[in-house]
């Protein structure tokens, strides 16, 4: 357990002002509130960087609706800034645009039914105009069918050169597919090459008969997917580095959250991925406004797995963030919410002073009134 003195910071204050990352990750278990944060850390980042761009990879996109503006594969600047642009990019691998015919349909086919094919493809095209330009570059020279996906990012490049990008990422299971996918790619391929081996000799009559050697030959086929392994390492080596390149745990105070939460964080240290920021969205503070015997109950276990947060992760920076009552959508209501993540959430009364316990009793007397009332009509 760490000195009280060297426990970190419990706001984002370290990802503003480290100057050197480039690409923002921000993810967890579904539903925890991860658009809202990567919404907010991206609007944080605007403040302090030239440019700053948020991409949703969730095929269930929301961001949209965090900001209420429509967004699409085009970056689109956010309605009240002039700095922070948003896009979706649906990851998943469309076969209407890879063709129906020759090599393409075939190399759809292959790159379908390799798990992570979606989300590796899309990470690889977004990360292109992040200055990975030559890794993407080989990739649309060596997969002539993924042209049509590279638009987006085309434009993202033409555009600007964005200091910064945010990911607001589809649920746990399909960022780890992504980092799973270089070793996966690999066994594909030692599996294509024992196919070949015993195959080799029937398809290479096969292509000479119909005359498609040269497109459809075992070597065209793994050289391809061979190109398609070294963008992915490429892309990987960019995420392992650690002044460009960090991830946001986003989770809420219950045994799920945390199990999920824990399993992500040793797969990105598996991965060499730096992440030391978690938001513990939805607590429930003990302040004026919980009276509900259910409210304490749940406090009580919200408690629980608080602790168990800040002894599994006391050199992280963590930040907790209040349950509202209503929801947070349009830019007004991020940027009022927002202070909570550079500031500290603090109950608006302190237990035990003389003004929480007068509002205690006034609340009591309106509480009886209203009883009395109903009383009354019964």
């Amino acid at each position: 357990m760490a000195d009280s003195d060297d426990i970190p910071e419990s706001t984002v204050h370290n990802i503003l002002e480290q100057d050197t990352l480039k690409w923002v990750f921000v993810g967890g278990k579904g539903g925890v509130g991860k658009t809202t944060c990567s919404s907010i850390i991206s609007m944080l980042l605007a403040r302090v960087r030239p440019s700053v761009l948020i991409i949703s990879t969730d095929p269930a996109h929301n961001l949209s609706d965090a900001f209420q503006q429509r967004f699409t594969k085009t970056p689109t600047l956010v309605y009240g800034f002039k700095n922070l642009y948003a896009m979706e990019v649906d990851p998943s691998v469309d076969n209407d645009e890879f063709g129906t015919e020759g090599m393409d349909s075939l190399f759809s086919d292959l790159a379908n039914a390799i798990p992570g094919i979606d989300e590796a493809m899309s990470f690889g095209e977004m990360l292109k105009p992040a200055q990975v330009v030559a890794c993407a570059n080989s990739l649309v020279s060596m997969v002539p069918h993924v042209q049509s996906l590279c638009e987006p990012a085309r434009a993202l490049g033409s555009t600007m050169d964005y200091s910064c990008i945010v990911f607001d990422t589809a649920p746990t299971g399909h960022t780890l597919r992504l980092l799973q996918f270089p070793a996966t790619l690999e066994k594909g391929l030692e599996k294509m090459m024992s196919l070949k081996s015993k195959f080799g000799g029937l398809l290479s009559q096969v292509t000479r008969i119909f005359g498609v050697e040269d497109e459809f030959g075992e070597d065209a086929i793994i050289g391809r997917l061979e190109g398609m392994k070294n963008v992915i390492e490429q892309v990987n080596k960019q995420f392992k580095d650690p002044d460009l390149t960090t991830f946001i745990c986003v989770c809420i105070p219950e045994f799920l959250s945390l199990y999920e939460t824990e399993r992500l964080v040793q797969e990105l240290t598996k991965f060499e991925i730096d992440t030391h920021n978690i938001i513990i969205n939805q607590v429930l503070f003990d302040d004026e406004d919980v009276e509900s015997k259910l409210l304490k109950a749940r406090m009580r276990m919200q408690q629980k797995y608080l602790d168990q947060f800040f002894m599994l992760y006391d050199d992280f920076h963590i930040t907790k963030l209040p349950l509202l009552p209503e929801e947070v959508t349009g830019v007004e209501a991020l940027k009022r919410f927002s202070r909570h993540f550079i500031t500290p959430y603090q109950p608006s009364l302190e237990k035990g002073t003389v003004e929480e316990v007068e509002q205690r009793l006034s609340r009591l007397k309106e509480q009886l009134a209203e009883a009395e009332a109903e009383l009354e009509k019964l």
